[in-house]
């Protein structure tokens, strides 16, 4: 029985897609401090999370049995996601559960900055009614530059468009036509620290985010600005920021996300009145904490039953329409890999250099990337004594020094969609290469000689000269052996030259069997496999 473990608060009916299927037992573990949860960790197959948990190195390769691990928001920054890839657990979060949240409170704390609201309320319950000192200023007519125009980003764009402002973003990676059909103007960085009136910050915190707004940034900026940030600590140098407000440069600013959370003591930010500061309310609506807690429940029944995740955040993104196109193409990439590790290694042990996949073809416009994933898991799970699954089979390959390249070529004559195999061995190479006919998979071709082969079950694969009485032969060893031969393939170059047999049988034969069969005149190598 699958077994969940939750270990942060999260909304009880945000559970619901998880309680309601029957063989998932769902444990509500909260407060457990990193040496319990280690502790215990073993046990579960899947861990649901918001920020509290931190899912370190040492708890992850304590995790034998976990699948995937559910965040229950968007950052996973409490996440070692390098270290999920390499232990093959699929991490999902939540992109859009908390899109409106997060925005809804940037408006608001822009509008608190702007009007002084949080430190006009505060001297009112003091008993003080000082009306000049809180004069504010209107945000009509000012120019708001958003650094980041993704989901949230352009929800806030979307919100300030009421307050009949100037609105410019700073997004590389989106198109600027795209910008500009939001609505919004596309900048550069510096063109937008330079002309905002106010700036909002909605990036994820990356290498290449750490530190983006500092000393150099603040003093591009136009005297008297304002900053919020609602996105994460860190991304604003903090300790650069006092120092802009306190030479007069910022006005003031308005935090949600601070670079250690809870916030230190000695945060420079603390003793700064000209700003509103919240402890990380972002996703803190009742709406939002049962829409993140729904999605990534439901994520997580779906991997736990074998279908794709929604979102993963080490995983190519696959929609369930396109999980059951590839579905063939997964197995028969899978069982090519598999079959390419067995034949390298079941006599050999010669090590795999390097695969190269290539697609002949458009696969019916099917994303490639999952395809390849599948055959390093088949050409791995023979090498590997840990479980090698979609995940993690890249990591593991560039691990064990095995160059992996793709390429997408033109459909062959004899078949529209055909993947082909070739593994560099140290004493040579293999192809191996196979379509789908009627969503069942066939290997088509192994060295340049057609055979037509499901790839399942126990197979003989021999390389032979075509010479009359060596079928015969091998027919007559397996019949004394008691192995059932279900089917049989030949292909040659030529008659009387090189040729391929495969044989589909239904046992495992002996080894006392398969060396006399090698022995036969005539046969060059005959190994055996199981797909």
């Amino acid at each position: 029985m699958p077994r969940v473990l939750v270990s942060d608060p999260i909304a009880e009916s945000g559970l619901t897609p998880l309680r309601s299927v029957a063989g998932i037992e769902v444990d509500v573990r909260t407060g457990l401090s990193p040496e319990e949860l280690k502790s215990i960790i073993g046990g579960y197959d899947a861990l649901l999370v918001r920020s509290e948990t931190k899912v370190t190195a040492d708890i992850l390769k304590a995790a034998h049995r976990m699948q995937i691990i559910g965040r229950a928001g968007v950052g996973v920054d409490n996440i070692d996601i390098p270290v999920a890839t390499e232990c093959g657990i699929v991490v999902v979060n939540s992109p859009d559960g908390n899109t409106l949240a997060a925005a809804e409170l940037t408006v608001g704390l822009m509008l608190s900055l702007a009007r002084n609201i949080p430190a006009a309320d505060a001297t009112m319950r003091a008993g003080k009614w000082d009306r000049k000192r809180f004069t504010g200023i209107e945000i009509s007519g000012k120019t708001v530059g958003i650094i980041g125009l993704g989901r949230i980003g352009y929800a806030v764009a979307q919100r300030l468009r009421a307050f009949d402002v100037t609105l410019i973003a700073y997004n590389p990676f989106v198109p600027e036509e795209t910008t500009r059909q939001l609505g919004v103007e596309p900048v550069s960085l510096d063109d937008l620290l330079r002309r905002s009136d106010f700036i909002t910050v909605h990036t994820p915190l990356s290498k290449e985010t750490k530190g983006l707004i500092s000393a150099p940034q603040f003093a591009l900026m136009k005297p008297g600005v304002r900053i919020v940030n609602v996105a994460r600590g860190g991304i604003i140098d903090e300790q650069a920021l006092a120092d802009s407000v306190k030479d007069g440069r910022v006005a003031g600013f308005a935090f949600d996300v601070f670079t250690s959370e809870p916030v230190l003591p000695d945060n420079p930010l603390l003793g700064i009145e000209q700003s509103v500061i919240t402890p990380h309310l972002g996703a803190s609506t009742k709406e939002a904490q049962i829409k993140v807690a729904i999605d990534v429940s439901e994520q997580v029944v779906d991997v736990l039953q074998g279908k794709p995740a929604r979102t993963p955040v080490n995983l190519p993104t696959l929609s369930e329409n396109e999980m059951n196109l590839l579905a063939p193409y997964l197995t028969l990439a899978t069982r090519i890999g598999s079959l390419q590790s067995q034949l390298a290694h079941s006599s050999t042990a010669e090590k795999i250099k390097s695969v190269e996949v290539v697609f002949n073809g458009d696969f019916a416009g099917l994303p490639t990337g999952p395809i390849t994933r599948a055959v390093l898991r088949g050409l791995l799970t023979p090498l590997q004594e840990g479980s090698v699954n979609m995940v993690n089979a890249p990591y593991l390959a560039d691990l064990k020094g095995i160059k992996v390249v793709e390429q997408q070529r033109k459909a062959t004559p004899d078949h529209s969609c055909l993947l082909s195999v070739r593994a560099e061995l140290a004493q040579g190479e293999r192809t191996i290469c196979g379509t789908v006919y009627n969503d069942e998979a066939h290997i088509v071709h192994i060295d340049g000689y057609h055979v037509d082969i499901v790839p399942q079950g126990n197979i003989i694969l021999t390389h032979h000269t075509d010479r009359p009485g060596i079928i015969g032969k091998v027919g007559t060893l397996l019949g004394e052996a008691g192995v059932n031969i279900a089917g049989m393939h030949v292909g040659r170059e030529k008659i009387g030259g090189r040729a391929i047999m495969a044989l589909m049988i239904d046992d495992l034969v002996p080894p006392e069997q398969m060396d006399q069969l090698r022995r036969i005149a005539g046969m060059e190598t005959a190994q055996q496999v199981t797909l």
